[in-house]
């Protein structure tokens, strides 16, 4: 039986978008005992792959060499006995800790002057990859063979008797149909739409009697106040008040999400739900919702996307002029029930 290791990324959306590499290379080696390295803000998605047998907690935050401990967690991780590792993510300290376990195959992108450090290494050809999923699932296969296409989408789990609780903790009423609004975006502020679109957006589905329920992490809970407060009372702020393991589930109870280009808006895809997901110095073309029931949002303004955090010229006319109608209209779609399922096809 083959047993691998993965050096996951720090991102939650890159989190979810790594599933369909550990689903083939389950394909691949059938009897797998795969393990994930993995920050703790993602470990709640690992608990809902059935494809991840054990999570190891990655301690080391972003820009930490500490290379003492990094010695130690390999020595530790040595005791596991892997066949192979998968380095996703492509700096140097991600391929410290495999190097320092000897694990005997070392896999990954030449990235950062890793040579030595992997002795799998694959050179990567953006044109023919050109999605973050499909240059995951192309350190699946063996060196010089082509990614397995098509991809899966993602998929995650969601626990009924968990919806429960975490209604009746939160005092959530559950009368009408929700729709769950994702504002925040961990990677800066040229990737967030305006607080105040969407409020007036949110106001429009509470008279098409939708409740508004707004997710995201403790960082994100003054855009949430400031929208609840714009919306007078059409929204929820729930920011802060879950975990990610509970967003999860009561995202598994919402009838559609909006969202920014964020890991909220991977797992409203990976849940199967009807989303509009809104995109400004970011592109769908590299990170798109792999869902079926997708709706993509972006004004292609001459400067996007830039790919940066703040807007470079103080504008951030790509989402500053996205008005709550485009995302209404785009909503519609998918609420009106004559929608045909149209799915994005992850090959060029």
């Amino acid at each position: 039986m083959k047993k691998i290791l993965v050096i996951a990324p720090s991102w939650v959306g890159d989190s979810v978008m790594a599933q369909p590499l550990y689903r083939r290379l389950h394909e691949r080696h059938p009897g797998l005992e795969l393990h994930v390295f993995a920050p703790g803000w993602t470990l709640p998605l690992l608990a809902r792959m059935p494809e991840v047998a054990k999570a190891h907690l990655n301690p080391f935050g972003h820009g930490q060499l500490r290379l003492i401990e990094r010695w130690k967690a390999g020595r530790a991780l040595a005791r596991e006995g892997y066949d192979q590792v998968i380095v996703l993510p492509n700096s140097l300290k991600a391929a410290l800790i495999p190097f320092f376990a000897r694990i005997p195959l070392r896999t990954g992108f030449v990235g950062e002057s890793r040579y030595g450090l992997l002795n799998d290494t694959r050179e990567l050809d953006e044109k023919l990859l050109p999605m973050m999923v499909e240059r995951f699932c192309a350190l699946a296969e063996d060196k010089g063979v082509s990614v397995q296409r098509p991809i899966p989408y993602p998929r995650l789990a969601v626990d009924r008797v968990r919806q429960e609780g975490v209604l009746t903790r939160l005092g959530l009423p559950f009368d009408r149909p929700v729709v769950a609004f994702c504002p925040g975006a961990e990677y800066g502020p040229a990737k967030r739409w305006p607080t105040r679109h969407f409020a007036a957006l949110a106001q429009q589905f509470q008279m098409a009697g939708y409740a508004v329920w707004l997710f995201g992490s403790a960082k994100d809970r003054a855009i949430g106040d400031e929208i609840a407060t714009l919306a007078e009372g059409a929204a929820v702020n729930l920011c802060g008040a879950t975990g990610l393991e509970e967003a999860i589930d009561l995202l598994g109870l919402t009838r559609l999400a909006v969202c920014n280009d964020s890991g909220l808006m991977h797992v409203a895809a990976a849940l199967d739900k009807p989303l509009v997901a809104l995109y400004g110095s970011s592109s769908p073309d590299f990170t798109p919702p792999l869902s079926g029931q997708a709706s993509v949002v972006s004004l292609g303004v001459e400067c996007s996307p830039c790919f940066e955090r703040t807007c470079p010229f103080g504008h951030t006319r790509c989402l500053e002029d996205m008005t709550p109608d485009h995302v209404w209209n785009a909503a519609q779609r998918w609420l009106d029930g004559a929608a045909q399922v149209t799915p994005i096809v992850l090959h060029r």
